[in-house]
């Protein structure tokens, strides 16, 4: 946080040698737009994600993208994440919301890389019309079983870095 502040000061500082009062003014209320612009959108996505939290049935969603879920867990999260709809004010409060109800690193990184990698909202929306049937195809037939592996060597990492305690 220290970083960013002073970062943003001596931007800013910058600015105002270069263009005066006005132009960090101007920056300020551009920003603030923004910033007006995407904060319903953030609140949208935290409750979205609360609400998913508290609708799941815990032990289904443990049994079916917990720990001991195998390949299916992420093959069902990485199905999942292909699927989302949104962007990342909806992606990521739903990860969020998974791991809080049992989902494993594993299911919820295959879910989040599925979403990026594969995600059919912006592969129908953008990629199609633009770069063709043949590209997008090819694009998510080669990206189909990263997000997979991505999981799975999450998982393996997780589980070495927080090992499990065994019961006395």
């Amino acid at each position: 946080m220290i970083t960013i502040g002073v970062l943003v000061a001596v931007s800013a500082t910058l600015v105002w040698r270069r263009d005066g009062a006005s132009g960090v003014l101007d920056i300020l209320t551009h920003d603030l737009a923004l910033f007006g612009g995407i904060l319903p959108r953030v609140l949208a996505g935290c409750l979205l994600g609360a609400f998913i939290a508290e609708i799941l049935p815990h032990e289904k969603v443990s049994r079916s993208l917990g720990p001991k879920s195998g390949l299916k867990g992420l093959l069902i999260g990485a199905a999942f994440g292909a699927i989302l709809p949104g962007g990342p004010f909806t992606a990521y409060p739903v990860a969020s919301a998974l791991l809080a109800v049992g989902a494993d690193f594993g299911a919820t990184i295959a879910m989040v890389v599925s979403w990026t990698l594969i995600g059919y909202g912006r592969a129908v929306a953008w990629e199609l019309p633009i770069m063709g049937t043949d590209f997008t195809l090819w694009r998510i037939a080669i990206s189909l079983p990263l997000p997979v592996l991505a999981g799975a060597f999450g998982r393996f990492v997780y589980v070495r870095m927080y090992p499990k305690e065994e019961p006395s």
